[in-house]
């Protein structure tokens, strides 16, 4: 029986053949794809960055979802370059099958993507043609719910013991999202109750509330470049840019992203293209977002999920600063 991984452990992904012996003809393993985006990671030696036993659900918000023998690793994040250039960034998800425990400090290097695998692996990264010939792409992320088919209750204190036993999460941090989903609860609850005993209108904490338009919400472009300094603006000054359901052009904004209210990043890219993990399809922004350097999704008010997402930022969210002197 393999040791349990746990956070910080140093492991070798497998070859390409070896991962190959594990895959079914749609190049899956337990419903979850391995990804060519993968292939350059294939004998790098990596440290676990978190182990992946369960996941929001971003699809249908049924809330989290139990994921079995899978892990993340560190800075290992899809490129996109298989999937028509989408750029999300997702942390990719490994089976346990596809590592092995290594010995010494992690080690990266490029891999040249072995033949036997790829063919499989490209041919398995669209799904069939829309109704009027739409491309549609096929990837771990539009996958999830077949890979984690199993709802996690909140109730379900297992998790919350895995978490902290892998490294996942410590005990404090265990006990703040505890509290935090229970405090949620009462909330949602509470909406039905007479105004006198709803704490902020029954808001979730973070305390993000509906914004005042009803119509098209306002745009701004700065022209915002990678490497260029930013502060996040005050919640209070986002939600104003938000529509009645705490959109701006499509682009919501929530509890997790108001944590990073004034902070100062640098802008990492500019996204202009990503899957929706719905359908499939690619979603062509008519106003870029931006991705910031550092700024991700840590899972506080989602049970610690260890998804890590790169939120994407509206540029009227943002303020360009000077370069400190």
């Amino acid at each position: 029986m393999k040791a349990e991984l746990k956070v910080g452990d140093v492991v070798e992904v497998l070859s390409a053949e070896e991962i190959l012996a594990t895959l079914d003809e749609r190049g899956e393993l337990d419903n979850l794809p391995f990804m060519p985006e993968m292939l350059r990671y294939c004998g790098q030696r990596l440290t676990v960055h978190k182990i992946a036993n369960k996941l929001c659900d971003t699809m249908t918000s049924t809330g989290m979802r139990r994921m079995n023998d899978a892990v993340h690793l560190t800075a290992a994040r899809c490129d996109g370059a298989a999937h028509g250039g989408c750029q999300t960034a997702c942390l990719l998800y490994f089976k346990t099958a596809w590592v092995k425990r290594a010995e010494g400090p992690p080690s990266r290097r490029e891999v040249t993507p072995e033949r036997p695998l790829l063919p499989l692996l490209e041919l398995n990264t669209r799904r069939e043609p829309g109704p009027e010939g739409e491309e549609l792409f096929r990837c771990q992320a539009t996958e999830l719910l077949r890979a984690a088919p199993e709802r996690l209750p909140f109730r379900d204190l297992g998790q919350y013991a895995t978490d902290i036993r892998v490294g996942n999460a410590g005990v404090a941090a265990t006990l703040r999202t505890i509290l935090l989903g229970l405090f949620n609860r009462y909330q949602k609850l509470s909406r039905k109750f007479p105004k006198a005993l709803r704490i902020k209108g029954g808001l979730a904490w973070g305390f993000v509330g509906p914004g005042p338009h009803t119509g098209a919400s306002p745009t701004g472009t700065t022209d915002l470049q990678p490497g260029e300094l930013v502060r996040i603006k005050s919640k209070e000054e986002i939600v104003a840019t938000l529509n009645t359901k705490r959109f701006n052009r499509g682009l919501g904004f929530e509890e997790d992203m108001a944590r990073s209210c004034g902070r100062t990043a640098r802008v990492v890219a500019r996204v202009e293209r990503c899957i929706d993990e719905k359908s499939g399809r690619m979603l062509e922004m008519k106003n870029p977002c931006i991705a910031l350097d550092g700024i991700i999704c840590d899972g506080v008010y989602k049970s610690n999920c260890p998804r890590a997402f790169i939120p994407f930022w509206r540029e009227i969210w943002l303020e360009r600063i000077s370069e400190p002197s």
